[in-house]
């Protein structure tokens, strides 16, 4: 249980770390003004900024004191008694109607990290969305691209394509696609995940929010805030010009460009690593 003087005071951090990215995001919404590293987060991801500054508890903890039962508005929660004093905890009914989910990306994260991380693919998903595509493949059109069209085709064609994400692979153009050393497939998702991999570590966010209120909001910013690091390395090392937002690129197309990212990527694989147990865990607790 957590007096109210304790979740509270976790309530109000986590409202404030919050704050710290969505409302610069919600002043550029407002403004019509666009940021092709971060609005991802908030485009590409289904959870809307209100509901990523609802701070939750978890499933199976429960508020006492003034102001819990303000949660009994949330769908979700419900009151109990414990020990005489009453309590305002997650219902169980949502962790029976999350089950298969929970089963899902318990299944996900377990093949993930059971596999050996692989630090080959230097970030080239970017350019295989634009390639031999023309303006209609750009997906950042105040951007430039750094090299150009041509200058962007001959990159992925003096390298090869080793994408293992299919939720990358998906937006390869239809020329790119084949040039990947596999096909991938929405199926052999699980098959295929690996611990390297730059939105592998970006989607432990997804999963975490996808599971609701059964995981507290401590753990889903930070692997919010994991995945907007990510995010930067993944556009720095795109086609993009991004020196307008601060950027400076990571040139792939160059052996000191691919020795960086190589370095980054494992460092970002090493930060994802106990993100990714700590969810598997929860997730092995639930289903427990």
């Amino acid at each position: 249980m957590l007096a109210s003087g304790d979740w509270t005071a976790r309530r109000t951090r986590h409202r404030d770390r919050v704050a710290r990215i969505v409302e610069p995001y919600q002043e550029r919404k407002a403004a019509g003004i666009s940021h092709p590293v971060h609005d991802f987060l908030f485009t590409y991801y289904s959870l809307r900024p209100n509901q990523l500054r609802r701070w939750h508890p978890g499933y199976g903890t429960a508020l006492t004191g003034p102001g819990s039962d303000d949660y009994l508005r949330y769908t979700g929660y419900r009151s109990e008694t414990v020990e005489g004093d009453p309590v305002v905890t997650v219902d169980p009914a949502v962790l029976e109607h999350r089950r298969s989910t929970v089963e899902f990306v318990a299944g996900l994260l377990a093949a993930t990290e059971a596999r050996t991380p692989r630090l080959n693919c230097f970030g080239l998903h970017e350019w295989a969305m634009v390639y031999r595509g023309g303006a209609e493949a750009i997906r950042h059109h105040r951007v430039p691209l750094r090299l150009g069209f041509d200058g962007t085709d001959a990159v992925v064609e003096s390298m090869h394509l080793r994408c293992t994400h299919y939720d990358a692979f998906r937006f390869f153009t239809p020329e790119a696609a084949p040039r990947n050393e596999s096909a991938l497939d929405r199926d052999g998702q699980i098959r295929r995940e690996q611990p390297g991999c730059l939105h592998a570590g970006m989607d432990l966010y997804k999963w975490a929010y996808k599971l609701g209120s059964l995981v507290d909001s401590d753990l889903v910013m930070d692997c919010f805030e994991h995945a907007l690091a990510a995010r930067e390395l993944d556009m720095q090392a795109s086609p993009y010009d991004l020196s307008e937002y601060g950027y400076a690129p990571v040139p792939i197309e160059a052996p000191s460009g691919r020795a960086e990212y190589v370095r980054r990527q494992q460092q970002l694989a090493q930060r994802a690593a106990p993100l990714r147990a700590g969810l598997l865990e929860r997730c092995r607790q639930l289903l427990s």
